[in-house]
């Protein structure tokens, strides 16, 4: 697989656009999310203007569940009187759990799929769509980062984010707004300790994982911000590499198994290379 990303030409790599990404600053690092605005406008649109006002600065990691999710926000968002203020972000969004298929780029498995009648990415995030309903949503791969909520459909504001960190919970597709996924950073997420409370929420303030600062890449100067590339799912050696992993002809593997699974297509990221050389 290695080999076949050192061969991509640079037009098969894309740069993160700075205004749909977000720096999670934590003690340990930064972690790097990109924001999906395509699947989820509304909610981006509030993500944006809650990093921008400062919102998760100070607050904490509040969840990790094995095999599942790490999600933070605000520890005190069920008590009225001490939650934090929204700000300018709107109180109530859309859901926004799908979107029309028609008109959305596309790059299609062959493989089949147990939660949808077809699997692929679009834009970089793995997808799935139903072409007779006319519908098309993002899949909970690992990585992926969704808006939490209630029981209400609408009752997200997208203050409270999560990110899968266990197998993939395809069930919850359709289900809850997926708004972008990590792109760097992940390890640091995935290695906090276990919530020992009911679906992994910590018991007592003092476990919270806190967080210096969610800021938009666009709001940071641009020498401290990741220089990051991805592969392009467009492109050909995106193919040559899913096939490469539904397939697997090195020595080692002895029965190629003729399938890949949307999550377990791998979505490189690589440092971008310098805009200038070194003399000599």
């Amino acid at each position: 697989m290695q080999e076949i990303i050192d061969a991509a030409p640079a037009t098969d790599w894309r740069t993160l656009d700075p205004a749909n990404t977000l720096y999670m600053q934590l003690a340990t690092g930064r972690v790097v999310i990109e924001l999906a605005p395509d699947f989820a406008p509304e909610h981006i649109a509030n993500i944006r203007t809650l990093a921008k006002e400062g919102y998760w600065n100070d607050l904490a990691i509040i969840r990790s569940q094995d095999n599942y999710v790490v999600q933070w926000g605000d520890p005190n968002s069920d008590d009225a009187a001490k939650k934090k203020p929204l700000g300018t972000a709107k109180p109530k969004l859309p859901v926004e759990f799908e979107r029309k298929a028609k008109g959305v780029p596309f790059v299609r498995l062959p493989d089949r799929d147990g939660w949808a009648p077809e699997v692929g990415f679009s834009g970089g995030f793995p997808a799935a769509r139903d072409p007779k309903a006319n519908k098309a949503w993002l899949a909970h791969c690992y990585g992926m980062v969704g808006a939490g909520r209630d029981v209400a459909a609408d009752s997200s504001d997208g203050s409270s984010l999560y990110v899968v960190t266990g197998q993939s919970p395809r069930m919850l597709d359709r289900n809850i707004t997926l708004v972008g996924r990590v792109v760097q950073g992940i390890e640091l997420l995935s290695i906090l300790p276990r919530g020992t409370a009911a679906l992994g929420f910590y018991e007592k303030p003092e476990q919270h994982v806190p967080i210096k600062a969610i800021t938009l890449a666009s709001e940071v100067p641009e020498a401290e911000r990741a220089q990051l590339q991805l592969l392009r799912t467009d492109s050909q050696t995106f193919t040559t590499l899913v096939e490469s992993r539904r397939n697997r002809r090195d020595e080692w593997y002895k029965r190629p198994s003729g399938h890949i699974d949307l999550c377990n297509v791998p979505l490189p990221v690589r440092a971008a290379p310098s805009a200038t050389k070194p003399a000599g």
